[in-house]
């Protein structure tokens, strides 16, 4: 009689939660039914997972093929996904079994410290940088406005960090057609979902806790910051120029923050001439998504497709010129005079602030920028 071994699917082939894959999935499109359908144990009507894109342990997979080059017969359990089990039991060439009758074959689920450390994206908190310009704009340097500015970088670090586990958590199809994406910590599994969400809760706590401690004009940023980052994550990235305008409010929302925690002033002019910077970085990121991808079709989650590529060029260029307009213009004015009495120190700044600008705009139209401007 032929032997059947017979593997599990949660903690056994897949390297990841059917049930959290298809919250996550659900959540995107249809929030409101997506959580009815975690706490009732079901999943949305509508929502398929693809078999080719799911991740795998290494190991266990490995197990499978050698089963079945040994004559053995291979076979999934359905864990309570028959749907689920049936597709990856076609695409990996095995068979279902409804009834185990014996031990499964599984793997010991574990994760690294270290994977959850890139997931939250610590490098991403250089942005928040921009949370001490109000007070050098102020020339405002005593000891008291720093420390509460830093405190601000804190929580705007909290905040940034959840919202990029819930964009990952969101963007788990997407990620994983993406060259370098795929190997995201939630996308390639190698850390569990339910993880990602514990995590990125207690984020979004110590934000909210340490914006509150701030004062509530610090708190109203924080929490419209979260708002709008999540609206953004979920549906505004999809939309052509939208997205590019909403990255560009995000970047600028950080000084906005740093100035209600230090408690100084922002001026309209610093605001006007940051927002067509932020707009040219946005449109960077665009640029070289679309000249690194593979074919025309739209870039997955995204609203752009390669013939989009001059048109995302024209804006960059039309942005940077306007920020440069208005910081220009700004050197004229009584604040910049009684600040820089030496204004030409202004004026010469802007030749390698140009010179910047332009670099990025032309590396990204020529593919040789990284994905993330940061880097």
């Amino acid at each position: 009689m032929t032997e059947t071994k017979v593997f599990g699917l949660k903690d056994g082939l897949l390297s990841t939660s059917p049930k959290l894959e298809y919250f996550w999935a659900a959540f995107g499109k249809a929030p409101g039914a997506a959580l009815g359908s975690l706490f009732k144990g079901t999943r949305v009507e509508g929502v398929e997972l693809r078999a080719d894109l799911l991740p795998v342990d290494a190991d266990i997979l490995e197990q499978m093929t050698e089963a079945k080059a040994a004559g053995a017969r291979v076979a999934l359990a359905e864990d309570g996904q028959p749907e689920l089990a049936r597709a990856l039991a076609a695409h990996y060439g095995v068979e279902v079994a409804t009834e185990t009758g014996g031990s499964l074959q599984t793997r010991n689920a574990g994760w690294k410290a270290k994977s959850l450390l890139k997931a939250i994206r610590p490098h991403q908190w250089v942005k928040n940088i921009l949370l001490l310009l109000p007070l050098l704009a102020a020339h405002r340097f005593d000891g008291g406005s720093l420390l509460m500015a830093l405190l601000g970088m804190v929580a705007f670090s909290a905040a940034a960090s959840s919202i990029y586990v819930v964009n990952d958590l969101l963007d788990l199809e997407a990620d994983r057609l993406h060259p370098k994406k795929c190997k995201r910590p939630f996308a390639s599994g190698t850390v569990p979902l339910s993880v990602g969400m514990l995590t990125g809760l207690l984020l979004v706590c110590i934000a909210l806790g340490v914006g509150a401690y701030l004062g509530p004009k610090f708190l109203a940023v924080t929490i419209l910051y979260v708002f709008v980052s999540v609206a953004y994550s979920m549906r505004l990235k999809r939309m052509r120029w939208v997205d590019i305008f909403m990255l560009g409010s995000l970047y600028t929302v950080r000084v906005v923050a740093g100035a209600a925690a230090a408690k100084v002033e922002v001026s309209g002019a610093m605001l006007f001439f940051i927002f067509p910077v932020f707009l040219t970085l946005g449109a960077v990121k665009r640029l070289t998504e679309l000249t690194l991808a593979k074919n025309d079709d739209r870039l997955p989650g995204r609203g752009y497709g390669r013939l989009d590529r001059g048109k995302l060029l024209n804006f960059s260029v039309v942005s940077m010129i306007a920020a440069l307009v208005v910081f220009y213009f700004y050197t004229l004015s009584v604040q910049a005079v009684a600040l820089y009495p030496d204004r030409w120190f202004l004026w010469l700044a802007m030749v390698p602030l140009a010179a910047w600008l332009w670099r990025m705009v032309r590396l990204g139209y020529y593919g040789k920028q990284d994905y993330d401007p940061i880097v």
